[in-house]
C-alpha cells in the first residue's frame, strides 16, 4: 500500500505512546518579506527557485564503478560551491548505479546503464550554488562521447 493510501486508510496510525506529553510549541513572529533570505537562485536576472540541469551522457565509460561516482559527485559539489549533507549510492548486480548527493542547495541524482555507456543525471541547486560547474566534472570523469544539457528555471514567478 502506497504511503499516502496508508495515510488515508488510517491504519498503522495509532497512538504508539499515548502517555507521551507534547511539548509547547513555539510561535515565529514572520519575517518582512524584504529582510528574508529565500535561497531563490537568479539566472540571466530570471528570480526563481532554483536551477535544474537534466544531464544525458552518452558513451560514457566508468559507469558500474561506485568509487569514481562518489568521488565524481564530491567534486561537483565541491566546484558548485554547494553543501553536501548525505551521498547515498546503491551498486545494482550485475550492473549499474543510482544515487543521490542530498544538498543544503537541493540534489544531484545519477543513475546509470553501464552496458549502453548512458547515465542521467539531475542537478537541482538553489540560491548562490553554480549548477553548471558540474558539467565539465561529469564529462572528464566519465569520458562521455556526447553529454546533452536542459535547464528548467523551477519556481519562476514563485
Amino acid at each position: 500500500m502506497r504511503q499516502d493510501a496508508l495515510l488515508r486508510s488510517g491504519k498503522g496510525l495509532e497512538n504508539p505512546s499515548p502517555t507521551r506529553k507534547k511539548g509547547p510549541v513555539a510561535v515565529v513572529a514572520p519575517v518582512p518579506a524584504e529582510d528574508r533570505d529565500d535561497h531563490f537562485a537568479v539566472r540571466n536576472g530570471v528570480p526563481c527557485a532554483g536551477v535544474h540541469l537534466i544531464i544525458d551522457l552518452h558513451g560514457a565509460e566508468g559507469l558500474n564503478d561506485i568509487d569514481l561516482i562518489d568521488a565524481t559527485l564530491r567534486r561537483c559539489v565541491a566546484a558548485a560551491r554547494a553543501t553536501l549533507l548525505h551521498l547515498h549510492l546503491h551498486h545494482f548486480h550485475p550492473n549499474g548505479v543510482s544515487g543521490v548527493a542530498v544538498l543544503a542547495e537541493s540534489h544531484i541524482s545519477i543513475h546509470t546503464w553501464p552496458d549502453i555507456g548512458y547515465a542521467a543525471l539531475d542537478v537541482f541547486m538553489c540560491g548562490k550554488a553554480e549548477p553548471d560547474a558540474c558539467i565539465p566534472i561529469l564529462r572528464a570523469a566519465f569520458k562521455a562521447r556526447r553529454v546533452a544539457v536542459n535547464e528548467l528555471l523551477r519556481g519562476r514567478d514563485a
